[in-house]
């Protein structure tokens, strides 16, 4: 299981957020510059980021995102899946995708691939943006 560019650039992005936690907004441009991130793909993630309440926007002159909480209280797995959508490494695990399995509760396998899910998102969610900046300065 591979996650995706979007993933990576989100946490990175955030992660560049919470490094300047309090310092007021970051223009959306430095990020994408200090990151190497393409500042259109950077834009697209940071919509889906607002959406989900992570960061917010602020307009004019010194404009720029900050985040919408303190870095303690934002998990790696929030990012994850505002940027991504639930983690669920088959098809079958996924309650919206209309390509389930037909053999769903029947298949011998899926405990395995439930447990993995499980597992992710546990691993995601027990670190925070605080945490992430704290072991890079460390």
């Amino acid at each position: 299981m591979k996650l995706s560019a979007r993933v990576e650039y989100g946490v990175r992005a955030m992660a560049v957020l919470a490094f300047h936690y309090d310092q007021g907004p970051l223009p959306l441009r430095e990020i994408a510059r200090r990151e190497g991130i393409s500042l259109q793909f950077l834009g697209q993630i940071f919509l889906d980021l607002r959406r989900a309440g992570l960061a917010n926007s602020v307009r004019g002159a010194k404009g720029g995102y900050l985040l919408a909480h303190r870095p303690n209280l934002i998990k790696i797995g929030d990012i994850v899946r505002a940027v991504e959508g639930p983690i669920v490494p088959m098809d079958c695990l996924d309650k919206n995708n209309s390509l389930r399995c037909h053999r769903d509760e029947g298949c011998m396998a899926r405990w395995v691939w439930e447990k993995l899910r499980d597992r992710i998102n546990e691993v995601l969610d027990s670190v925070t943006l605080a945490e992430l900046i704290e072991m890079k300065s460390g």
